[in-house]
This record gives C-alpha cells, sequence and structure tokens, in this order.
C-alpha cells in the first residue's frame, strides 16, 4: 500500500495511490497533479535524524567513523511534502541537500531486538535532510541549527508499507540537481543497519506509531541555491521533488 496526504478544493484527505491515481475511500479520485501534496504523516512524536552513518558519507567530510549511532531530532517546524519549495536563508554558504530513506514505526515499543525489529515497522518514506554546513562545527553539535530551518525536511511522496517494500537492505538512492545526477549510494553500505537503529534507539527510548528514524546520507552532498530542482529518488518509493527559493522576508 502507497500512503499520501494532500489538500484538494480545501480539504485534507489521505488516501492511497492506485494507477497513477490519488484514491479516497468514500470520496473519489483526484489528479495528482492537481493536489497540494503533505508530508505523509500528520502527526508524531519523534523523528529521531542519524549523522553519519554511511561511511563514504563520513570519507568525503574527512570524519572518522562514529562508534556509536549519532544521533539528533529532526524537529516537526521543518517538515514539508512533495513539490513544496525549501526556503534557502539569505547569507549562507554552503546549503546541501541529503537523500535519506525514513523509518516509519508501527507500533508503541521498548527494548526491541534487531531479530523482531521489522515487527514494528509500518513502512518508508524519503526524507531530505536539508542542510547548513556552515552551521555544522564543533560548537554546534547536536545541528539543531543546520538542519532545523523551516521547509529543511522535505517528506514524502508516499509511505509504502512494510510488506510492499519487502527486504531494504540493498536498495538505491540517487539525487538529482536540475536533472544531474549528484548523490548515489545504496542501503547495503549504511554502517548501523535498520534493526540494529532500532534496537540501539529503543534500548532507552520508547518509540509510539508515526515515529521515524531518518537513516542517514551516502555520499555526494553538493552545494545547492534558490532557482535549483531537486530530485530525490528511492527504489520502490518513488521520488521526491522540491525547488529551492529564496528567503523574502
Amino acid at each position: 500500500m502507497r500512503i499520501a496526504r494532500f489538500t484538494a478544493n480545501g480539504q485534507v484527505y489521505e488516501g492511497t495511490v492506485e494507477k497513477g491515481q490519488l484514491n479516497v475511500p468514500g470520496v473519489g479520485t483526484f489528479d495528482p497533479d492537481t493536489v497540494t501534496w503533505l508530508p505523509p504523516i500528520a502527526r508524531y512524536d519523534k523523528a529521531i535524524g542519524l549523522a553519519l552513518n554511511y561511511a563514504d558519507h563520513a570519507a568525503e567530510l574527512k570524519l572518522d567513523l562514529p562508534p556509536v549511532p549519532i544521533l539528533f531530532n529532526k524537529m516537526p517546524n521543518t517538515l514539508i511534502g512533495h513539490r513544496a519549495p525549501i526556503v534557502a536563508p539569505r547569507g549562507i554558504e554552503y546549503m546541501h541537500y541529503e537523500n535519506e530513506l525514513v523509518v516509519v514505526i508501527g507500533q508503541r515499543c521498548r527494548h526491541v531486538k534487531a531479530t523482531d525489529a521489522q515487527d514494528v515497522i509500518f513502512g518508508y518514506t524519503i526524507g531530505n535532510d536539508v542542510t547548513i554546513r556552515d552551521f555544522v562545527m564543533n560548537y554546534y553539535r547536536p545541528p539543531v541549527k543546520a538542519k532545523g530551518f523551516d521547509t529543511f525536511g522535505p517528506l514524502g511522496p508516499v509511505i509504502v508499507t512494510a510488506d510492499e517494500m519487502g527486504d531494504v537492505s540493498n536498495i538505491g538512492l540517487r539525487t538529482y540537481v536540475n536533472g544531474e545526477l549528484r548523490q548515489e549510494g545504496s542501503t547495503k553500505d549504511l554502517i548501523y543497519s535498520i534493526p540494529a537503529l532500532i534496537e540501539y534507539i529503543t534500548e532507552f527510548m520508547t518509540l509510539e506509531p508515526n515515529d521515524m528514524i531518518w537513516t542517514g546520507t551516502p555520499k555526494g552532498i553538493s552545494p545547492i541555491k534558490p532557482g535549483d530542482h531537486l530530485r530525490l529518488e528511492i527504489d520502490g518509493i518513488g521520488a521526491l521533488e522540491n525547488d529551492v527559493v529564496e528567503d523574502k522576508d
């Protein structure tokens, strides 16, 4: 099942994607090109991000591999949907995308063993953990400001349920900027696998339904600026697209 949230005719709907159309039971179908896409998760308690969870990404930043998962919070104010604009603050030097497989939790859980982790996963979506490297310094860890601007968390376009996705231990991620392939990787190169992350996090934290784990990004970050069009693809989910615009405020 592929679940989407969107607005049409002044109403908010949750439906499924079927044969290229958005279907809302009891309401009807909608053309995906005529609606406003929303983040596919309406409410959640926590969104946990992973820093440096791909070895090649750590290498491109010239950083040592972490001895334990490096966690941070992805704030609710950052979330936007498919095709919504990413607002670039003025006066910055280096802003970039981060294509990430996002795990959506399906049930309240604590002390989950890696071998049982699949039982608590509802599904998966695409996240773009937009970051300003200007603010990523030792004195700014965790990177709340670097990753915390409004619109810095595009999410979607859909949640694909775990039963439909199947095995996600070796699926491809690709990022295009203005049609140019800038980033390409695979979840086979995760330092900490999704089951391992769920075990680690639930050792000390209860996860609730709709909580998210943003699993990190592979090598290939590069600067983006107003006027750029981003297309993030993950096999089995589809493509998350957003334009970068200048902050007019």
